[in-house]
């Protein structure tokens, strides 16, 4: 697709598959290729999935200002994409990070979102917390324990969850983001480092970006339908986390994949596409 123009001049683009309605669709990382979403699972069967670049990563230009990589300054990114597409309301899903994203621009365009999807989502922009013994708990799967990388990577989540580790110790708790840590896991957590805008991540939810308290009231008004989408054994976004966050709007749904991760479509494609599709088209 030919790029757009963001409110500062920068160069954006997007990515269009698919057929059906379009779902502009919210990459994590933060700041990561929105390549790593592909087709969602098979989602891209029945929608038309618009996956946007934010700034500075995958085709889309590099700003000339750092300091607009800040999250809240990505809503009118999304708002010009919106114009772009000459599109009145949107469906809007937010993947990880990007959720913090998808929630900032509902609160601040409400009016513009017809269906919100947040799928593992980061909730930075909510100031909800989880506190270490929930990750530890989410790590804590039947289907892990057997693992032989089990005990050392359960190890290195004890530590971070009592505020200690380095960027090593961070790196050892990879498995328990995927629903199974096999070879392909494997090489789509090398390649996430690969995809990601380093300097853009830093900026991502520095100082500023977020005001939690207004920005929970102003999604207390969203009477939209929300789902909200978590994986059992998904340490970044547990269960628990989940819940909460469902439970600041008025009108949204839980789903849990049993067995799945953070990235749930790479777990059980079947059913992430048939809950999403079916949320966001009630009654076909």
């Amino acid at each position: 697709m030919p790029p757009f123009t963001a409110p500062d001049g920068t160069l954006l683009a997007y990515h269009a598959s698919g057929s059906g309605a379009p779902l502009i669709c919210l990459p994590g990382g933060p700041a990561q290729d929105s390549v790593y979403l592909d087709g969602l699972g098979g989602l891209d069967a029945h929608r038309t999935l618009v996956r946007l670049d934010l700034r500075g990563t995958g085709a889309s230009a590099v700003p000339e200002d750092p300091s607009s990589y800040r999250c809240d300054r990505l809503v009118e990114d999304v708002e010009a994409l919106r114009t772009e597409l000459g599109l009145d309301t949107v469906d809007l899903l937010g993947h990880s990070a990007g959720a913090n994203l998808a929630a900032l621009y509902t609160a601040r365009h409400p009016e513009r979102v017809a269906r919100l999807v947040l799928l593992t989502p980061g909730t930075a922009a909510v100031g909800l917390d989880t506190t270490g013994e929930e990750r530890l708990a989410a790590a804590r799967r039947p289907w892990r324990e057997e693992e032989q990388w089990f005990a050392e990577a359960y190890a290195a989540l004890e530590e971070l969850a009592a505020g200690r580790g380095s960027a090593e110790t961070f790196q050892a708790v990879a498995p328990f983001f995927h629903g199974t840590w096999d070879d392909a896991a494997r090489e789509r957590h090398a390649e996430s480092h690969r995809q990601r805008n380093g300097e853009a991540a830093g900026v991502y939810g520095s100082e500023g970006a977020f005001r939690p308290e207004a920005t929970r009231a102003a999604l207390a008004e969203f009477a939209r339908p929300v789902l909200v989408v978590a994986g059992e054994g998904d340490v970044n976004t547990p269960v628990p986390t989940a819940t909460a966050y469902a439970e600041l709007f008025p009108e949204a749904t839980l789903a849990v994949l049993a067995g799945g991760g953070h990235f749930p479509w790479h777990d059980d494609a079947e059913w992430l596409v048939k809950t999403v599709d079916s949320f966001l088209s009630p009654g076909a």
